[in-house]
């Protein structure tokens, strides 16, 4: 993995994040957790990995057993995994979308919609006056062509 590239990333996306408070969704040994993270783990969870043609590099939460493990120690069962895929197979909705709404209607206490808001304008909820991102698994956070766009607009 090209390091450099991978934290100058990560710095980049932190400087224009709008919240560097994070939930972070997973699934493991049959259930699906929620984990409340600030940006300090961000080195320690995602992976550099390809975009998409013409997009460069990548930053996603792809989180292995040993990630999973560290992000355990801050995490609650959300429900399990039969459960979300169920909720996932019978929505229009994908995987992040069905935990966003499971995060925002269960934490947050408000009604889930779906927006198109930019991570450099707004959090995805508020939690108890405290504005996060949410995450699940296999979520790219940016690419090298979208931060570079996103950056000569801030």
């Amino acid at each position: 993995m090209n390091t450099t590239l991978f934290h100058n990333l990560i710095n980049r996306y932190n400087k224009i994040s709008y919240t560097h408070n994070y939930i972070f969704g997973f699934t493991y040994k049959g259930n699906v957790y929620a984990c409340f993270e600030t940006s300090a783990i961000l080195p320690y969870i995602l992976k550099l990995d390809k975009a998409s043609r013409g997009c460069g590099f990548a930053l996603r939460f792809k989180p292995n057993t040993a990630q999973k493990l560290l992000l355990l120690k801050k995490s609650e069962v959300i429900c399990s995994v039969k459960f979300f895929e169920d909720m996932t197979a019978n929505s229009i909705y994908n995987r992040g979308e069905i935990f966003e709404k499971l995060i925002t209607e269960t934490w947050a206490g408000i009604e889930w919609k779906k927006d198109n808001l930019k991570f450099t304008e707004a959090p995805d909820v508020e939690i108890n006056s405290i504005g996060y991102q949410i995450k699940f698994e296999k979520a790219t956070f940016t690419n090298e062509k979208s931060l570079l766009s996103l950056e000569k607009k801030a």
